[in-house]
């Protein structure tokens, strides 16, 4: 080894040593210094997609450090959580994720390439979606009490369709909580059920307000109730189903920030505090105002406890429902 390698490595060897020793308020005000990378479940053009992009515009501008989106779709949003579980734990590799990885898969798979609890470090929820049940426009169902009376009468009969987790587990929980039977049929992609709904083969859904919404101002669905406690600003005229008649029910989406275990917990923070401001940007606001869903933010704890309890929630309606593990 020559004299110059030699001394290349020192100094390489040496600088590594002195970063890990820096105290945590000495890796906070350094961070970021390079690039951040937001790593996305699903494709480009998806809710959450959309929502990372916004929070990356606002990261950048406050920290002049670029952000790139890293779109890693596939298996329910496995392959994503595993890259960033793997990744260095120093705040540069963020994933961008909803309840599907943190809270729906452990109870839709027997195995799991990844711990969503054990190999990530909350950061903060981002933001909450509501979904809508939705019908044929020339459906006879005007209301909810509708659709409940229908099967209540004619048990099993009605058939709703799903293309997500989501939507399937929303469908469920209305089954359970309203004493009705409905038959299932299960899409790829809810986009797959809208279209047999418009071709009048199944009866209803709930499904995602991007993907509802559009048909209903089209004026080729009718929307019957909105999934979450509070209405939808896209459709404020629309009732949620626990106003229609079903006391209690809330089954919607959220959208949430994890870094991977054992990242620096000064760097959480102040990656934390980026995106907590950038929900609040301008960027964020016009994706929060198109697709129907509100910002919504925690500390790390209390998002933490927040998972646990979705964890626990999906768990029981996947459970009571009979769904079996893939």
């Amino acid at each position: 080894m020559n004299t110059s390698t030699f001394t290349h490595r020192r100094r390489v060897t040496t600088g590594l040593l002195l970063a890990f020793a820096l105290p945590g308020a000495a890796w906070a005000q350094a961070y970021p210094a390079k690039p951040i990378t937001f790593v996305v479940p699903f494709a480009a053009g998806s809710a959450t997609d959309q929502l990372a992009r916004a929070l990356g515009q606002s990261v950048t501008s406050d920290t002049k450090q670029a952000v790139v989106v890293d779109n890693k779709a596939g298996a329910s949003g496995m392959l994503a959580a595993q890259n960033v579980a793997k990744s260095a734990p120093d705040g540069y590799t963020v994933l961008i994720t909803t309840n599907t990885t943190h809270a729906a898969n452990e109870h839709l798979y027997k195995k799991l390439s990844y711990d969503p609890v054990k190999d990530f470090a909350p950061v903060t929820a981002l933001g909450k979606g509501s979904q809508v049940m939705v019908v044929n426009v020339n459906s006879p169902y005007k209301t909810v009490g509708d659709v409940l009376a229908k099967a209540k009468a004619e048990p099993g009969k009605l058939a709703f369709g799903s293309g997500s987790s989501s939507s399937r587990v929303a469908g469920e929980l209305f089954k359970q909580m309203a004493g009705v039977e409905l038959l299932h049929v299960p899409y790829k992609s809810n986009p797959l059920a809208i279209t047999d709904l418009l071709g009048g083969q199944i009866d209803l859904m709930i499904t995602d307000t991007s993907t509802g919404v559009p048909q209903v101002k089209g004026g080729k669905l009718r929307a019957l109730g909105v999934s979450t406690m509070q209405r939808t600003a896209l459709l404020p005229d629309v009732p949620t189903i626990d106003e229609a008649g079903v006391k209690g029910y809330d089954m919607g989406y959220w959208f949430a920030a994890y870094v991977p275990a054992g990242t620096p917990a000064p760097v959480v923070q102040k990656l934390r505090e980026l995106l907590v401001k950038g929900t609040a940007s301008e960027s964020a606001k016009t994706f929060f105002a198109n697709s129907g869903s509100v910002p919504f933010t925690t500390t790390p704890e209390g998002l933490a406890k927040f998972q646990a309890g979705e964890t626990e929630k999906w768990g029981r309606v996947i459970k009571a429902a009979g769904i079996e593990a893939e």
